[in-house]
C-alpha cells in the first residue's frame, strides 16, 4: 500500500496539471460567470477531513446563494442553487478547482469523496478505513451509483477502492467517469435533494 501510494502521488501531479491545461477555458469562462453573478464570490470553501483525518479547505466552485429564512437558516440547496449553478453541477464543473487540491497534496485525482467532519463519529470502524487514503475529486462508489446510492453501499464501495488500489484500477475509473457526467447517471438521489445527509444508518 505505500509503495503504491508513493507511486500515486506523481501520477496526481501529471494529471491535475494536464487538466488545469485541458480545461483551462472551462475554468476561465466559470470563473467570470460567477464572479458576475455572484458579486466576485467565486469558490467555496470548506474544512473537510483528508488522509488520516488530516483537515484541509476544500475548493469548489460556488454554485448556491447564501439566502436563509427568517431565523436565519440557510434556505435548502434546491432553493439556493443559481440558474448557471444548476448547469455547473449537472456536469460535475463545480469539481474542477479540487484540482488545486490534488496539486496541493490534500487529495487525489481517485479517491473517497471527502465528506464532512461531522460525519466521523458516525462511521463505523471499518468505514473509518476510507481515511487510509488521499480523498478523491471521483471514485469507485462514484462511477457506480453516485447519490442513487446508499451511504452503506457507497462506503463499501470505499473500502473495496482502499483494499484495491491500483494503476488500472484508477483508469477504469477515470473512463467510467467520463461516461457517467455525460450520461448523467446517479447525479441525484431526486429533484429535490441531491444526497440524504449521512445519519450513521442510511
Amino acid at each position: 500500500m505505500t509503495f503504491i501510494n508513493f507511486l500515486k502521488r506523481p501520477k496526481d501531479i501529471l494529471g491535475a496539471v494536464f487538466a488545469l491545461i485541458l480545461f483551462s477555458p472551462f475554468f476561465t469562462l466559470i470563473y467570470i460567470i460567477l464572479l458576475v453573478q455572484n458579486n466576485g464570490s467565486v469558490f467555496f470553501y470548506q474544512m473537510r477531513p483528508g488522509r488520516h483525518q488530516k483537515p484541509f479547505k476544500i475548493i469548489k466552485f460556488k454554485t448556491m446563494t447564501d439566502n436563509r429564512d427568517t431565523e436565519g437558516k440557510l434556505l435548502p440547496d434546491v432553493d439556493r442553487i443559481t440558474r448557471a449553478g444548476e448547469i455547473i453541477r449537472k456536469f460535475s464543473l463545480d469539481e474542477l478547482p479540487q484540482l488545486i487540491n490534488v496539486l496541493k497534496g490534500d487529495m487525489s485525482l481517485i479517491g473517497p469523496r471527502p465528506l464532512l467532519f461531522k460525519y466521523i463519529p458516525l462511521y463505523s470502524k471499518v468505514q473509518l478505513r476510507r481515511h487510509e487514503v488521499r480523498p478523491g475529486i471521483t471514485g469507485w462508489a462514484q462511477v457506480n451509483g453516485r447519490n442513487s446510492i446508499s451511504w452503506t453501499r457507497k462506503f463499501e464501495l470505499d473500502i473495496e477502492y482502499v483494499d484495491n488500489l491500483s494503476f488500472w484500477l484508477d483508469v477504469k475509473i477515470v473512463i467510467l467517469n467520463i461516461y457517467k457526467v455525460f450520461k448523467q447517471e446517479g447525479i441525484n438521489q431526486s429533484k429535490e435533494r441531491p444526497m440524504q445527509p449521512f445519519n450513521g444508518k442510511n
